[in-house]
């Protein structure tokens, strides 16, 4: 079962649809994070969860 680890990231309602699709192509762009869940509020803004899978490393034994 893979892992995840993931962040929040909150828009207020004065950004942009441009700006937010902007914010989060970097964020997958250069942290390797997608899309998860994203909340419209009533007030207009946005909360957005994104998620990235953590890759562990297996010890090597000789």
């Amino acid at each position: 079962m893979p892992e995840y680890e993931f962040v929040d990231v909150y828009v207020p309602r004065g950004v942009s649809r441009k700006e937010t699709t902007r914010l989060l192509t970097d964020h997958a762009e250069y942290g390797h994070w997608e899309l998860y869940r994203l909340s419209l509020m009533r007030d207009g803004s946005r909360r957005v969860r994104l998620r990235r899978r953590i890759i562990r490393q297996v010890r090597a034994t000789w």
